[in-house]
Order: C-alpha cells, then sequence, then structure tokens
C-alpha cells in the first residue's frame, strides 16, 4: 500500500514539473525576458526579417526571382473591369498605416506597423461590387494557402492594406515583397505574401 501512495506521489510530482517546465521553456514566444529560455517555441518572438518571424522564405516558396521582376505587375479584376499596377503605382497612391497583429500557425504572435494602400481603394478603383467576396493570388507557384478568399467585411475594412512597408522599411523578400495583404483578425496563413491578382468572385 505504501509502495502504490509512493509511486502515485512521485507520478504527480513528475506532471507538475514536466508541466512547469514546459510552460517556463515556451512563455518566451510571448514574454521577452523569457526568450532566451524559449526552446520549444518554432519561432523566437523580434526573430526574423524587419524584427517579425516568418514561416517561409521566399526561396522555399519558388518566388524569389519573380518577386524581384521589375515587370512584376498586381492585376485587380472585378466583373467590370481590370487593372494593372506596379510596384511604383502602388507607391504613388495615397498610403494608411495600420498596427496590426499577425499570427501563425506554428504558435507565434507578434504585433507591427506596416503601410501601404488600403485594399479597398484598389477594389473602387478596379469597379468591384462591395458586396462581393474577393480571391486573393499570390505569386506561389504551388502550396495549399497560394489562392485565398476574402469576404467583403474583411475586404473592405480600412485597414486592409495591401502592404508596401513593414516597420518602416521597404518590405522584405522573405515577408512578401512586392507586395503583401495585412488585414485584422485573419490568420497568418491568410496574410497572402507575393501577391499577383486580386479578383472579384460572383456572387
Amino acid at each position: 500500500m505504501g509502495t502504490e501512495r509512493q509511486s502515485r506521489r512521485t507520478f504527480l510530482v513528475g506532471a507538475g514539473a514536466s508541466a512547469v517546465a514546459l510552460v517556463g521553456l515556451t512563455a518566451g514566444q510571448t514574454f521577452d525576458p523569457l526568450a532566451p529560455v524559449n526552446l520549444f517555441g518554432p519561432r523566437v518572438k523580434g526573430d526574423g526579417p524587419q524584427g517579425v518571424p516568418i514561416n517561409r522564405t521566399a526561396k522555399q516558396a519558388g518566388v524569389a526571382g519573380l518577386a524581384a521582376d521589375p515587370g512584376w505587375r498586381l492585376r485587380v479584376t472585378s466583373a467590370r473591369d481590370a487593372i494593372e499596377l506596379s510596384r511604383e503605382d502602388l507607391e504613388r497612391m495615397p498610403q494608411a498605416e495600420a498596427v496590426l497583429p499577425i499570427a501563425c500557425v506554428e504558435g507565434w504572435s507578434t504585433t507591427a506597423h506596416w503601410r501601404g494602400v488600403p485594399l479597398g481603394d484598389l477594389l473602387a478603383l478596379a469597379g468591384t461590387n462591395p458586396e462581393h467576396t474577393v480571391r486573393v493570388v499570390s505569386l506561389q507557384p504551388r502550396g495549399a494557402y497560394r489562392e485565398t478568399t476574402m469576404p467583403p467585411h474583411y475586404a473592405w475594412d480600412p485597414l486592409t492594406l495591401v502592404a508596401l512597408e513593414l516597420n518602416g522599411q521597404t518590405l522584405d523578400a522573405d515577408h512578401g515583397y512586392p507586395a503583401r495583404i495585412i488585414a485584422p483578425g485573419r490568420p497568418g496563413v491568410l496574410q497572402t505574401k507575393w501577391l499577383s491578382a486580386i479578383r472579384e468572385e460572383s456572387a
């Protein structure tokens, strides 16, 4: 009986210690002072180009050459019209800024300062119906999130940007240069990088 009680106590103490250790070793994903002991976190908070982690580089996505092509154009298409915009065209448009979080399914999250063109401005320019969903397409040749859809309440939110800058600098290639989507309340995998096209979906 005493042996069973001792074994149970040993098990409970061990389980409790493991839980405490796990919390301690992953808390660095959220709390800066504990970042050095963030052994199991997939990304270190604040680590990565421009102070924001990444889960896939431009090279890994197969877009490094396409993203750097000076002939890149963003094509925005509605049921009535289509426009093509270079990076320089986008830079000449009225810019907006937003401080928005970005969270990844790998478990990390951070907040960053974004600057770019409100997506709603581009949709209006192309004559998009504000009640329709839009499809966002990446330069990526393949991948589960090469294309994503965005309901109207996200697409026309004034904080949803076709981002050109991150934390005061030109968007790094690994963060989606020449342009990417950043929208409030959307998981990181839906914040499409390396934009190629934005299309109005039929009702």
